[in-house]
């Protein structure tokens, strides 16, 4: 039966819940390479929770440094197509200076690998990903307007350098499709642990929405639909409307029962918390809510002309160029837009989003 760890921390006690998932999940590393990968989605500060705050790494890597790898690797490929973006993100989140001199740009080397032939025939992969002896997974507890949920299984979607993930998103189409092309990323190389930072959590528009929540919990677990299935029952969902998890269920991956699921410490679902848009509806359970909130097909993204600065970040990344600036503002085609959201999750000004 697989494990979640869940125990209250903030930042300055992380690494004390840190080290107890490492004694829950003990791994074997002496000698080995290990890779950390963090949730890196763009630059931002810390206090934005964009990305996995730099406390979190710190207490992993420390850990590590005290188990004998031969090799310690951090890196991620943040959202944006560039391989200096990766850098750039790392540096300004102070996730660099958390790796303590391990971190890598992942973006640089990678290996082509055999792929769903439904979505495209081959794929590339950071080669420091595929090489490593043991992969460490720390996702962020956040919303997303694609998978309401994103957690150790979406988290796998930056093994993928470059432009890949935006020309992904195109390829699946819809958000239902896209549900089940994160799951055939993540089966390319599945981590071996996963720690979550979920001490300051988003809520609403993730997964670069400007609503904080105050969660106060790091979680792990060995096992990633385990850990997304409590992850929803904190936010209020039940797992089995997340088609993600459904789909990784029947590809043998685990299972989100609660029945099956150990907790180790106290589940307490958030009050109120907030879904993305339609997302509160879920709890209705209706086909035709969830029909909906797998295709949202009828949402757009639209700029708040008070937090755009005109930067163009959001056109530069569209895989499907649905964006330009009439106006000095962008302006999304309705015809053009596959509803990726790739704009929203790359805007710095969080000035992009859903209606």
């Amino acid at each position: 039966m697989p494990k979640v760890m869940i125990q209250k921390a903030d930042y300055r006690t992380c690494k004390e819940a840190v080290d107890r998932a490492f004694e829950l999940f003990p791994l074997q590393v002496g000698g080995k390479t290990v890779l950390v990968k963090p949730n890196v989605l763009r630059s931002s500060t810390p206090e934005e929770a964009v990305v996995t705050n730099p406390a979190v790494l710190r207490a992993v890597v420390a850990r590590l440094e005290t188990m004998g790898p031969e090799r310690i690797i951090v890196g991620d490929n943040p959202g944006a197509f560039t391989y200096g973006a990766n850098e750039e993100a790392f540096q300004k989140t102070g996730l660099a200076r958390a790796a303590g001199g391990h971190y890598l740009n992942l973006g640089t080397d990678s290996h082509k690998v055999d792929f769903n032939p439904e979505f495209k025939d081959s794929v590339s992969v950071s080669s420091a990903i595929l090489e490593a002896d043991v992969v460490i997974s720390l996702p962020k507890f956040k919303t997303h307007g694609l998978t309401i949920v994103t957690g150790a299984i979406k988290n796998s979607f930056g093994i993928l350098p470059g432009a890949q993930k935006a020309a992904l998103h195109r390829i699946a189409g819809t958000a239902k499709r896209f549900n089940e092309l994160i799951v055939d990323v993540f089966k390319l190389r599945v981590p071996d642990l996963f720690i979550m930072d979920a001490v300051v959590g988003m809520e609403g528009n993730g997964p670069a929405s400007p609503d904080l929540r105050e969660v106060g919990l790091i979680l792990a677990s060995d096992n990633a639909v385990a850990l997304d299935a409590t992850v929803a029952r904190l936010m209020g969902v039940a797992p089995e409307l997340l088609h993600f998890l459904v789909v990784a269920k029947d590809q043998g991956l685990g299972d989100f029962a609660e029945e099956s699921i150990e907790i180790l410490g106290r589940l307490t679902p958030l009050a109120d918390f907030k879904l993305p848009p339609m997302g509160g509806k879920i709890a209705a359970g209706s086909e035709q809510v969830l029909d909906f909130l797998l295709s949202r097909e009828q949402l757009r993204p639209k700029a708040d002309p008070e937090l755009c600065t005109g930067c163009r970040q959001c056109i530069d990344q569209c895989p499907v160029s649905a964006l330009s600036t009439p106006d000095d503002l962008p302006v999304v085609d309705p015809d053009k837009c596959i509803a990726c959201f790739c704009c929203q999750e790359v805007c710095p000004e969080r000035a992009i989003q859903l209606g």
